[in-house]
């Protein structure tokens, strides 16, 4: 018997362990993350104070998002993974501290640069706030440089604990930011009475406690793994050079997606009035199955991709066309949701106070145009992932480029004939942006798909089996539907347990209600399917290559 095909198994049951332990992670930060939301709305709502903190929370956040997770586990990771995988303890504890090294100086520079020119940034950046609320922000800004500087060397932590497949505390550590953050506001403003400018001040200091503890959790478990582990800069240390080749093109390729941001921030400031708005609350239910399936797919894949470079390219194969399959499984159901479902998703989650049925609806269409583009979105995470791990970043940072500009020309072209319909005073110009992302992010896969083949061969989970999944979906889609068109029979009883119902408006109680009857359905029916269909979450690797899906 082949010892390989013995392994496979295992190595499959390994993979899917290590996704689910990322995405327990994700999801637990996710929900602290909503209920510091929550929180914070409850104290500043819309007032000066609120504009104030998510300005300041957003400029140095470039630091982070350049420097951060993303970028480290690109650079870190298949590295460090690789000279574990060969038995190179003592050249992986130096690479480790090397990186260390250098990531304190960068950052700790472009914090002190950071809050030094703060008064600076803020006029520049921010020059429609008036003088008090320039001189508020400048105030946080000051305090929120050095915070994003911690999460940053919080990211080397993650890089660290994933190449030895530690994966939940990484994952699970930003609990403790969006904990420090609620234990503020709730201590400070409930017991205390602290309101306003002295309450958002206190938060910024909060957060930056927070960063302190997100960092210290991870580091008990940091240092165990770490052997012949010294603090340096040298860039003779084995891996440092490629490392910071790798280091590059992803930083461009990351610029390049938060300008996206801004460019799409910009032209939805042409639009009806709400768009931006209604972007935001569509991207923040598009992100959640990418965050909590596609990023833990690949977060949990990049070690192992990493451990198999030079290695059997079967093997390669198989691991990435699993990954891909797992992705297809948790997220297709996703996107169908999200098309024939998403009002009563959005209702659910957003449907209290002036939040009504029209921005319901609108925001629905915004969130059905971006899930047409959700599976490739997600899967691309699985494809970049494969290319760190072979160490090519340039690669998935030009598609990137590609992509962004696919978008913002497409979302450019079709947001303005489709702001001319809508419903009341609401229009679905943000909808063209986000069908010019969904189109994007189908060019940025299928790009990587053709890249990746080159290196690796054929790859994917097969062409029938991602046919299956879809008819599983739709059939779970078809039970959502009829049970969403059966409740206006049940409209009476659902009034009478809105009214039973303590702390909840009986509109709020009806809308989740609804979200659960339809979901509910489409859930146990595509389980039900896929089980019949016999396509699970573990894909089978087939004897000869699969398909290109």
């Amino acid at each position: 018997m082949n010892p390989k095909t013995e392994a496979m198994p295992s190595s499959s049951r390994t993979g899917a362990r290590a996704a689910s332990l990322v995405a327990a992670g994700i999801l637990l930060s996710r929900i602290t993350g909503l209920v510091r939301e929550r929180v914070f709305a409850h104290y500043f709502g819309n007032s000066l104070y609120a504009d104030a903190w998510r300005a300041a929370l957003r400029i140095p956040n470039v630091i982070q998002n350049l420097l951060g997770e993303g970028t480290l586990s690109a650079s870190l990771i298949p590295i460090y993974s690789e000279f574990l995988a060969q038995g190179r303890e003592k050249e992986a504890g130096r690479f480790a501290g090397a990186a260390l090294g250098i990531l304190l100086v960068v950052t700790g520079l472009l914090a002190f640069l950071g809050v030094l020119l703060a008064p600076v940034l803020v006029k520049v950046i921010l020059a429609g706030f008036d003088a008090e609320a320039q001189r508020l922000t400048t105030g946080l800004v000051r305090v929120l440089f050095p915070m994003t500087g911690i999460l940053v060397l919080s990211a080397w932590a993650l890089g660290i604990l994933n190449s030895h497949r530690r994966f939940f505390v990484s994952y699970a550590a930003p609990v403790l930011w969006n904990v420090a953050m609620i234990t503020t506001l709730v201590a400070l403003g409930a017991y205390l009475s602290v309101a306003g400018r002295d309450l958002v001040v206190a938060l910024a200091w909060g957060a930056l406690v927070g960063g302190v503890l997100q960092l210290a959790v991870q580091l008990p478990f940091v240092a165990p793994l770490l052997r012949h582990f010294r603090v340096s800069m040298s860039l003779q240390v084995a891996g440092v050079r490629d490392a910071i080749r790798n280091f590059i093109p992803v930083v461009a390729a990351r610029g390049v997606v938060n300008l996206s941001g801004l460019l799409d921030a910009a032209l939805a400031a042409w639009l009806t009035t709400g768009a931006l708005a209604v972007l935001g609350y569509a991207q923040t239910l598009y992100l959640l199955p990418i965050s909590l399936f596609g990023m833990s797919v690949a977060a949990s894949e990049l070690p192992e991709l990493s451990r198999q470079r030079g290695g059997d390219t079967a093997v390669l194969v198989g691991r990435v066309s699993e990954a891909l399959g797992r992705v297809a499984f948790l997220v297709i159901p996703s996107a169908l949701a999200y098309v024939f479902l998403g009002d009563t998703v959005v209702g659910a989650l957003y449907g209290t106070g002036a939040f009504e049925e029209v921005e319901i609806l609108v925001t629905y269409g915004v969130l059905a145009a971006y899930a047409l583009g959700l599976v490739a979105s997600a899967s691309s995470r699985v494809l970049s992932s494969a290319f760190y791990a072979l160490q090519d970043t340039r690669t998935p940072a030009r598609i990137a480029y590609l992509r962004v500009a696919a978008s913002l020309v497409l979302g450019a072209t079709l947001m303005f004939p489709m702001d001319r319909f809508g419903i009341a005073d609401a229009r679905f110009g943000a909808a063209g942006l986000a069908l010019g992302a969904s189109c994007g992010a189908w060019i940025e896969y299928v790009l990587l798909r053709r890249r990746l083949s080159g290196h690796i061969g054929r790859h994917g989970p097969g062409v029938e089996r991602v046919l299956r999944m879809l008819l599983a979906g739709s059939l779970g889609a078809a039970a959502g539907v009829a049970a969403y068109l059966a409740f206006p029979a049940a409209g009476p009883a659902l009034e009478r347990l809105g009214e039973a119902v303590p702390l909840m408006a009986p509109r709020t109680v009806v809308l989740v209600a609804e979200a659960a009857g339809t979901l509910i359905p489409f859930g146990v029916v595509y389980l039900a399917a896929t089980w019949i269909l016999g396509v699970g979450v573990r894909v089978r690797r087939p004897a000869s290559p699969p398909d290109r899906t």
